[in-house]
């Protein structure tokens, strides 16, 4: 008398490869997120997308040049992506061009810095850009607080920023109403 294998249900072998691949799936959603790891590709795209969009809804001072400069500083990433956004776009009648900076360069000419997470002297670049009345945009804890324009921030897993006037009016620029209103917080003077 031979032995008969069980029957296995094919309900039960569906339902434990539905359990391996959503385990996979939380334990790849969990090496994302965590401290000191690169942000997720989505969060660098949803940033370049931002930055593009700001130029849109800042009133710069006359300049007879006839591109605005975005530099990035510390986000390559970030820099390929909002490249890659910005190729045959304009703002006004002004076309876009995109400087991938390094530690060192100057930051001449740029109307907007981007100042990624990976700089090593964000601080520098900081003092350095508002002497040149440049806007700055930072993705720090204390992004406002260390002289940024604008700030970005994770709040509930979606990408948010918040806006410093007084550094705004330093950096001699005009933020659109709109572009406040969508705004996480926005910074006033004497803030």
């Amino acid at each position: 008398m031979s032995a008969m294998p069980p029957q296995v249900s094919s309900g039960w072998i569906t339902r434990l490869i539905a359990l391996v691949l959503l385990l996979f799936a939380f334990s790849c959603m969990a090496l994302g997120t965590q401290p000191g790891s690169p942000a997720p590709v989505l969060e660098r795209s949803v940033k370049a997308a931002f930055l593009y969009k700001f130029l849109g809804y800042m009133e710069f001072p006359a300049d007879p040049g006839p591109a605005l400069v975005v530099g990035v500083l510390g986000a390559e990433d970030v820099a390929a992506e909002l490249a890659r956004i910005v190729v045959g776009r304009n703002v006004g009648n002004r076309a876009i061009t995109v400087r991938q900076l390094r530690e060192g360069d100057s930051l001449a000419g740029l109307q907007l810095l981007f100042i990624g997470e990976d700089a090593a002297q964000p601080g520098q670049a900081l003092r350095t850009a508002e002497k040149n009345g440049t806007v700055t945009v930072t993705e720090q804890e204390n992004g406002l607080q260390s002289g940024s324009v604008i700030n970005f921030r994770v709040v509930d897993e979606r990408v948010r920023f918040e806006v410093s006037l007084p550094a705004a009016e330093r950096c001699n620029v005009r933020l659109s109403s709109r572009l406040l209103s969508v705004a996480y917080h926005v910074q006033k003077g004497g803030q």
